[in-house]
């Protein structure tokens, strides 16, 4: 949607709304409800204030210690939320809305650093530096339930009801149970400018996945978040609810698979070549780059405690740092052929925060092929098995490793490590101190 179109909407009084967003740290939408009229007026031009606390809170919105940027001491001032007119697109599950990603700068001027959407911006400046761009698709799971949010609530999230209660991987029966739902999120994202390709049952209970055309990093980030906030609005608009969350019970978890490839500036997709596989040199140390540098950087494919309870032998979730051609118990897999071969990293759950992860895709890409990096042997067999270093088992561990990792701070700047870093630690801190069900139903008469 352009500005002139937004214009026209507005003066006919289709549209009256304008939401601002931005992309937290947990990759949630945030921002502003704007009227039509003051968005174009004054908005447009100058941009809107935000409180600085929305990249310093939990999940909670808690206001936490140990962020430089945003403190009481400080006093939780404001940034400024500059609009990305790029973004500006309708909302077809609102009445008479629009809607438009915002950049974070400080009143100088200056880049929020570490505004997620910033960061993977500096990443893909670093690829146009050598005449590269980032070409990527998302693929999130979700399990949706016949109960809603509230209900969900009420109930503490126990004895919830699976929009399907086995399992429709695949199954064209199955997912016709719920057809209608997945069909209104499909046509609204659609209507959102975002390119469907499909939507298919998966292994969890109620377990699905809508796919969309992988597209410009940036846009396929922004599409992200946007359509993982509108999927749940529309879920609670239907009395149903939605998890994205990397672990929601005991069986498969929610997936993201991110897929990435690479092209030069021009557009010819630089990926493919003559060495093994078919990959170039330069796809040859793209990947082990990735495979290099998986561990330390897993802390942004990886982001919360839930994150870790994935990554189980057996259950497509991968374990195993390797890499392997269309192996789906290695971290890394090859896929496509010629122009559309390209990387699916597994690691990332439900749960990732897309630019956060992007990046590190980039930025662990970039150290292979600015080091020329060797690619082992792809891994043919059982990865599980394999006896290969695994990704990290906690967030605790996580953490530690990317505190310590010299890439990620002459990447990032320690000014993004410190602030992530402190993120995971108030979140184990704040799990260390609770107590939980698997406590009290282990504890409570038989301890």
């Amino acid at each position: 949607m352009s500005l002139e179109e937004l214009r026209d909407e507005v003066a006919a009084g289709r549209v009256d709304t304008v939401l601002l967003g931005l992309a937290d740290m947990q990759g949630r939408l945030q921002g502003k409800r704007l009227s039509a009229r003051y968005f174009l007026d004054e908005v447009v031009t100058h941009g809107s204030e935000g409180c600085n606390y929305l990249l310093a809170v939990d999940v909670d919105m808690n206001t936490v210690g140990g962020y430089a940027m945003s403190s009481w001491e400080r006093g939780y001032g404001d940034f400024m939320m500059k609009p990305d007119l790029s973004t500006l697109r309708r909302v077809p599950w609102q009445d008479g809305t629009a809607m438009l990603m915002a950049d974070l700068t400080w009143e100088d001027g200056s880049d929020v650093v570490a505004s997620p959407r910033q960061i993977l911006k500096r990443q893909l400046a670093r690829l146009a530096e050598r005449d590269l761009a980032a070409y990527v698709g998302t693929e999130l799971e979700f399990v949706v339930y016949n109960d809603s949010y509230e209900e969900a609530w009420r109930r503490g999230y126990r004895d919830l009801t699976p929009a399907n209660l086995y399992n429709v991987d695949y199954s064209l029966l199955g997912t016709a149970r719920i057809e209608p739902l997945l069909r209104r999120i499909r046509l609204a994202m659609e209507g959102a400018g975002m390119y469907v390709e499909s939507a298919k049952g998966e292994c969890n209970l109620g377990q699905h996945e809508i796919a969309f055309r992988y597209d410009e990093a940036l846009r396929t980030c922004d599409n992200h978040v946007i359509y993982k906030n509108g999927a749940k609005e529309i879920a609670a608009q239907e009395g149903k609810s939605i998890t994205f969350m990397a672990k929601p019970n005991q069986r498969e978890g929610n997936s993201c698979h991110i897929h990435i490839s690479l092209r030069s500036a021009d557009g010819r997709p630089v990926m493919a070549g003559e060495e093994p596989h078919g990959l170039s040199r330069l796809g040859a140390h793209f990947i082990a780059g990735q495979l290099a540098c998986l561990r330390e950087l897993t802390l942004l494919y990886a982001p919360n405690i839930n994150s870790y309870k994935r990554f189980v032998p057996g259950s497509f979730a991968p374990t195993a740092v390797k890499w392997g051609v269309d192996n789906r118990t290695c971290a890394l897999r090859l896929v496509g052929h010629g122009p559309s071969l390209r990387v699916e990293n597994r690691v990332p759950g439900g749960d990732v925060n897309p630019y956060l992860a992007v990046a590190a895709l980039i930025a662990a890409g970039l150290h292979g092929i600015d080091n020329e990096l060797p690619l082992e042997e792809a891994f043919t067999g059982n990865a599980y098995a394999s006896g290969a270093e695994t990704v990290p088992h906690t967030l605790r561990d996580a953490l530690a490793l990317f505190e310590g990792s010299k890439l990620a701070r002459e990447t990032f700047g320690d000014e993004v490590v410190e602030h992530y870093a402190n993120n995971a630690r108030v979140e184990l801190a704040a799990f260390d101190s609770a107590v939980t069900d698997w406590e009290l139903f282990r504890g409570f008469e038989r301890l």
